[in-house]
C-alpha cells in the first residue's frame, strides 16, 4: 500500500527501505472508492454496537445475522457435508459459527475468536432500595473500570428478568429517545474538597456506584418503604415483574449513549462496547464474505473475558469444544476419536481478536512508543499480552508470528507489532492462552483502542476496516 519513490532515492534510502521494518500512517495509501468502503462498513458497525450493548444483545443480533446468510442451527442437523454453514449457540451469550470446508477436520480448523462483553455495571441481586425519598439501584461492577467514569452521565438498563412462572421478560431502557435515562449522581466542585484530594480510586467507592431510578412514592402514607413500593408498581404496570423477579434476574446498567462519528473528519468512531464488539463484528463480516476454501472457517464469540474467561460461557468453557466435536461428529457420520480431535486441536490455526491499546499522546508516560500500536496504522498484532514478566500470555512461537504477518503482506493488509504500555504499568490478557492450551496455534490480532474499558472507547475507522480484511484473508488462507 506504500507510494513508489525508489526512482528518487539515493542508495543509502534504498537499502534503509530493504533491511529496515516501519509502519505508516495508511490514510496516506488509500483512494477514493477505498475511503467510502471504509466509512460505510463503520456506519453499519455502529447500527451493531447500539443493538448488542450486552452479550447476549450481541449474540441475538449475530444469530440473526447468520440466519439470514443461510446457516443452520446444528443442533437441529443430523448431519454435515462440506460447503454446510452451521452455527451452535452456548446458552445465548457464547456462540460458535462455522462454513464448513473440503478438507478432513484433523487438518486443522481456521478459526477467529472474540468476546463479546463488556466492562459494566451489574445489579446486585438484592438491589432495589429507599433513601431518603429516593429510590436507587444497588451495583457490582464488572470486569476493570475507573468507577468515576459513571458518574453524572447517561445510563441504560439492559437484561432480562424470569418471573415466578418462568416468563421471560427482556428489559431495555433509556436507548429510545423517548425512554427515561438513569445516572449516577456526582458531588458538585464547590463542596469537593476532599473529593479532590483523593487518589483516582478513592474518589468512588463500589459501594457509591448506586443508580437513581425514581422518587415517586405510593400514596399510601401507612405503607412503610413507600418509595421503593412506587417504584415497584411502575415496574410491575410496565412489565408485569416483582421485586421477587428481581432478584433472580440479570439486568446490567451501560451507557446510554449511541456510536457516533468522532471528529470534524469523522475518521474515528466513538461507543461503548467497542472492546471486544469491534474485533467481534470484523470477524463476523469476514467469515460471511470469505470465500470457502479447505478447511473450516469458525468464528467463537466468547463470554466472561472481562472477569477471567470463567463460567459455562467463558472461553474456558468446554462447551465450546462440545461445539467443535458435534460438527466433526456429524461431519463423519460417527463420534471422532481421541486422535482425531487431538490432531485437529494441533492442526488449528486461530487468531485471537481482541482490541489493543492504542498510543496516546496526552499520557505519553505509560507506553514505550517502539512497541506500541498507533491509531490509522493497520491493525495491532500481539504476540503476547498479560502482565510484567509475561504472566498469564500464550506468547506466540516466531513460527505462526512469521505465518500470520506474511499472510497479510501477501494481502496488502497493513499490520503494527504493539504491547500493552510499559512493562510494570500493567497489562492485561485476551483469550488467546484458553485455546493455545488445547494446542492451538494462536496469535492476538486485533484493532488499536483509545480510552480502553471507558464509557465512551475511540478507534480509527479506518483500523477496524483493515481488521476486517485481516481476517478475511485470514479466512481464505491456503495453507
Amino acid at each position: 500500500m506504500a507510494k513508489d519513490n525508489t526512482l528518487k532515492q539515493s542508495a543509502g534510502q534504498k537499502l534503509q527501505d530493504k533491511l529496515c521494518f516501519t509502519y505508516e500512517n495508511q490514510w496516506d495509501y488509500i483512494d477514493t472508492e477505498t475511503e467510502k468502503a471504509v466509512h460505510e462498513f463503520s456506519k453499519e458497525y455502529a447500527k451493531a454496537l447500539d443493538l448488542g450493548k450486552t452479550e447476549r444483545e450481541f449474540h441475538d443480533y449475530t444469530v440473526e445475522r447468520l440466519e439470514k446468510a443461510g446457516f443452520n442451527n446444528l443442533d437441529e442437523l443430523n448431519q454435515v457435508k462440506a460447503g454446510d454453514k452451521i452455527y451452535r449457540t452456548v446458552h445465548g451469550k457464547g456462540l460458535m459459527a462455522a462454513v464448513v470446508g473440503e478438507g478432513a477436520m484433523e487438518d486443522g480448523l481456521l478459526i477467529v475468536g472474540s468476546h463479546i462483553d463488556s466492562p459494566r455495571l451489574d445489579l446486585k441481586p438484592y438491589s432495589l432500595y429507599e433513601k431518603n425519598d429516593m429510590t436507587f439501584f444497588k451495583t457490582h461492577y464488572y470486569g476493570g473500570i475507573k468507577k468515576y467514569h459513571w458518574l453524572s452521565t447517561q445510563l441504560a438498563v439492559h437484561g432480562v428478568v424470569f418471573t415466578k412462572d418462568g416468563e421471560k421478560i427482556r428489559i431495555n431502557v433509556g436507548e429510545d429517545e423517548n425512554d427515561p435515562v438513569f445516572t449516577i449522581t456526582d458531588i458538585l466542585p464547590h463542596i469537593a474538597k476532599k473529593q479532590r484530594e483523593a487518589k483516582a480510586e478513592e474518589l468512588v467507592t463500589a459501594e457509591m456506584l448506586n443508580v437513581l431510578i425514581g422518587s415517586k412514592p405510593h400514596p399510601d402514607k401507612e405503607v412503610k418503604e413507600r418509595f421503593k413500593l412506587g417504584l415497584l408498581e411502575v415496574l410491575h404496570e410496565k412489565y408485569g415483574i416483582t421485586e421477587r423477579d428481581l432478584v433472580t434476574g440479570e439486568l446490567s446498567v451501560v451507557p446510554a449513549t449511541k456510536a457516533r462519528d468522532v471528529g470534524f473528519d469523522r475518521s474515528f468512531i466513538g461507543a461503548y462496547g467497542h472492546d471486544d464488539r469491534v474485533c467481534a463484528y470484523t470477524s463476523l463480516m469476514a467469515l460471511l464474505d470469505a470465500k470457502p476454501g479447505q478447511k473450516t472457517q469458525v468464528i467463537l464469540l466468547t463470554d466472561k473475558e472481562e472477569v477471567g474467561c470463567d463460567g459455562n460461557t467463558g472461553a474456558k468453557s468446554k462447551l465450546y469444544y462440545f461445539a467443535f466435536n458435534e460438527l466433526h461428529a456429524k461431519l463423519l457420520g460417527r463420534e471422532p476419536n481421541l486422535f482425531e480431535t487431538q490432531r485437529m486441536l494441533e492442526n488449528s490455526k486461530m487468531l485471537s481478536s481482541d482490541v489493543t491499546s492504542a498510543y496516546d499522546p496526552d499520557f505519553d508516560d505509560v507506553f514505550e512508543k517502539m512497541n506500541t500500536a498507533f491509531c490509522n496504522y493497520g491493525v495491532g498484532v500481539s504476540k503476547y499480552t498479560g502482565s510484567g514478566g509475561k504472566v498469564e500470555t500464550s506468547d506466540a512461537n516466531a513460527e505462526y508470528f512469521n505465518e500470520v504477518t506474511r499472510l497479510f503482506d501477501e494481502h496488502k493488509v497493513p499490520w503494527q507489532a504493539g504491547v500493552l504500555g510499559r512493562i510494570d504499568e500493567g497489562g492485561g490478557g485476551t483469550i488467546a492462552l484458553h485455546y493455545a492450551n488445547a494446542g492451538m496455534n494462536v496469535l492476538d490480532v486485533g484493532v488499536p483502542l483509545l480510552a480502553m474499558h471507558s464509557c465512551f472507547e475511540v478507534c480509527s475507522k479506518l483500523d477496524v476496516y483493515n481488521t476486517y480484511r485481516a481476517y478475511k484473508a485470514f479466512f481464505e488462507y491456503a495453507k
